[in-house]
């Protein structure tokens, strides 16, 4: 109760204070649509085909503060796995950024169980996903030998149906911390975070740690590969620790539109075998 009150007066207070900040420095509002797919059996034996349908609309307060809020939509083919711990609770950082660092992405997460029986895997379900909210503060910007130093809070809000197996029916709340440095075309990130997994009645959920690093070459202005590799430790119990390489390409389309997509490949038991997935921003 301690942990989460604290998450939720940090995010109350900067949507409070987002106004007057919004006025003073001028904001930049931007919306990003993303289609993403994994496949794989998560330990169960059962393969698991989910779709990933987020909706991110993101305010950069100023060059330091930004807010986001992602509401996805989630299909997935059977019960066999939960994909409210799939999908993870750190979600898309998309559009709170204008480097290029936002092209980390999300956490993981992984459930090598779930509350379905094995007679109710081919049952597949869809629908609304949990919604999770986001707050960053670039606390040094990047320098000439210094990197860029932005950490940030999250909630994740229990929206999704656990009974259909679209959510753990439980708040998370956690934070990390980007470091972001560019040398000529050369660009790379490193961030760690830890969620805090809310109490469930049908899933033995656990706290872990996420750690992601990725490092690209701009080809050209407007087109940014990055090799990303992304790890977690077990976020349920019985499950194993998560790894997924992911070969990412951004293409800044104009000043205004960018499409950024990837190809990935799980290592470790409990993640996804194969995933892609494409995203579409404006920033008005």
């Amino acid at each position: 109760m301690i942990k989460k009150g604290i998450v939720g007066f940090f995010l109350l207070a900067g949507s409070l204070l987002l106004p007057v900040l919004a006025r003073a420095e001028g904001p930049a509002l931007s919306a990003t649509l993303g289609f993403e797919f994994a496949t794989g059996d998560y330990g169960t034996g059962v393969t698991t085909r989910s779709i990933y349908l987020p909706v991110t609309v993101a305010l950069a307060a100023t060059d330091r503060l930004g807010f986001s809020l992602e509401i996805p939509y989630v299909y997935q083919s059977n019960s066999a796995v939960n994909t409210g711990v799939l999908l993870g609770s750190g979600g898309h950082m998309a559009g709170m950024q204008k480097q290029v660092a936002a092209m980390s992405g999300q956490h993981g997460g992984s459930g090598s169980m779930s509350t379905a029986k094995p007679d109710n895997y081919g049952r597949s379900s869809s629908g609304l996903g949990d919604i999770t909210a986001k707050a960053g503060y670039v606390l040094v910007p990047e320098g000439e030998l210094m990197p860029r130093i932005r950490p940030y809070l999250f909630v994740k809000i229990p929206t999704g149906d656990e009974n259909k197996a679209l959510g753990t029916g439980a708040f998370d709340e956690g934070g990390a911390v980007e470091l972001f440095k560019q040398v000529d075309r050369w660009y790379s990130f490193v961030e760690t975070g830890y969620t805090f997994q809310g109490k469930s009645s049908l899933l033995p959920l656990k706290d872990y740690l996420s750690f992601n690093a990725g490092t690209g070459y701009a080809v050209t202005d407007t087109l940014l590969p990055m090799l990303v590799v992304k790890t977690s430790t077990a976020p349920i119990e019985g499950s194993s620790t998560l790894v997924e390489t992911r070969l990412k390409l951004k293409y800044l389309a104009t000043g205004h539109t960018s499409i950024e997509g990837y190809l990935a490949k799980g290592w470790t038991r409990s993640s996804a075998d194969y995933g892609s997935g494409i995203a579409v921003s404006y920033e008005f």
